[in-house]
């Protein structure tokens, strides 16, 4: 079970999260054992299968929140209260379902709940990373600095996602037309030439025989295939939306080499600007990486963080703390220049350098993304076009030989 708190320290420190407990009291000895003062704690509720599909698909396009946090980040800037800000926004915004979930976060605001309780219940808008970042810039008091940090962050994600569809144009292109021209001689083109090797007693290759049986089989069953496309593609809509199915994709994002070469600089970059923003604002640095667990967007390394967290607590620096993961989690340069920084007492200009040098990374290696893909893809193809001819060419090559 999964509960939400909000807690404070000895030092009257403010906290808030999530906790892992199997009841309600397992979730209170949990928080007591680190010394925390409950303020608030209540299970979250998991959204059933419908809820689930229907959040994804009313998801507010990232296009909309970027300039929907860029407006935002301006009204902060001209220091107009919160309340005002969300009107204005609500007046200004198209969306509808970002102009909803507006109008339901001002209103819970005016009925006393803070900004980052109202956003947590929208969450088919705010992502758990934008919900962790208005909370720590409520803890620190720099709310408008991380308004403005979003609104940064939303255009980078944009314009890297912008990148990664332009240079996945060209492989969907070829693999579409691919799969359509298979298609086409799997289902016209080889029952039409089937009987003329049955008649010769032409003997057809093993491929041959497969997509001749693939034919009969999308002939007679191509509803039942659909039906079954469909049925397959919403479970696994709702199976990543779950926690078993988001942790099993964040271990896909490290494990595959191609994906790992994207997702890890940003992961390191989102790390890196978050733990500097919070550093900035005076946060401590155990109760920063809690905060980065929840920031991070990633439920193996929120459990890294979590773990780094109570290390650095118990009295080890931050540095060697991400050492002991290896250069698997963390690249070596990352703690290298983090132990610089706790040396030099920059810490937090260290973590502005890291998250620098990592977005620059991630935009380089998405930028060249086709050309990484392209080389895989001219093989797969290859292969695959040499094999679909070949299961046509050979029987006819071996009946030209029968009749001469």
């Amino acid at each position: 079970m999964k509960f939400r708190y909000q807690a404070r320290t000895k030092e009257g420190e403010l906290q808030v999260g999530f906790v892992e407990a199997g009841s309600r009291d397992s979730a209170e000895k949990i928080l007591l054992s680190h010394n925390l003062f409950i303020l608030l704690l209540e299970e979250v509720e998991k959204p059933n299968f419908f809820t689930r599909l229907l959040d994804f698909f009313n998801r507010v396009k990232l296009k909309d929140l970027v300039i929907y946090y860029r407006q935002m980040s301006v009204l902060f800037e001209s220091q107009i209260p919160l309340n005002r800000i969300l009107e204005t926004l609500y007046n200004q915004t198209s969306n509808p379902n970002l102009k909803e979930a507006t109008y339901e976060v001002l209103e819970d605001i005016q009925k006393g709940l803070s900004f980052s309780q109202a956003a947590e219940k929208q969450k088919s808008v705010f992502s758990e990373f934008a919900i962790s970042m208005i909370r720590s810039g409520e803890v620190t008091g720099n709310l408008d600095k991380v308004i403005s940090f979003l609104a940064d962050y939303t255009e980078r994600e944009f314009s890297l996602i912008s990148k990664a569809k332009s240079a996945a144009v060209y492989p969907v292109v070829i693999i579409g037309v691919f799969i359509i021209v298979s298609g086409i001689m799997v289902t016209m083109v080889f029952p039409q030439i089937k009987p003329i090797f049955d008649q010769s007693g032409v003997k057809l290759p093993f491929f041959a025989n497969l997509l001749l049986g693939l034919s009969a089989i999308l002939t007679d069953w191509w509803f039942v295939i659909v039906i079954f496309l469909i049925i397959f593609t919403l479970l696994l809509i709702d199976f990543i939306q779950t926690d078993e199915g988001k942790a099993l994709f964040d271990e896909l994002k490290l494990r595959l080499p191609l994906l790992r070469k994207v997702f890890l600089p940003i992961l390191m970059s989102r790390f890196a600007n978050a733990s500097a923003l919070l550093i900035k604002g005076g946060v401590p640095v155990a109760q920063a990486m809690e905060i980065v667990s929840n920031t991070i967007n990633n439920i193996i390394y929120q459990d890294l963080f979590k773990k780094i967290a109570n290390e650095v607590k118990a009295g080890m620096n931050l540095s060697e703390a991400i050492i002991e993961f290896g250069n698997y989690y963390f690249p070596e340069l990352v703690p290298q220049m983090i132990s610089v920084g706790e040396t030099t007492g920059q810490l937090d200009k260290m973590f502005e350098r890291i998250a620098n040098f990592y977005a620059r990374e991630a935009d380089n290696i998405v930028s060249n993304l086709a050309e990484l893909i392209q080389p895989i893809l001219i093989i797969g193809i290859g292969i695959l076009v040499a094999l679909l001819f070949a299961s046509i060419l050979v029987p006819i090559y071996n009946l030209t030989s029968v009749i001469s």
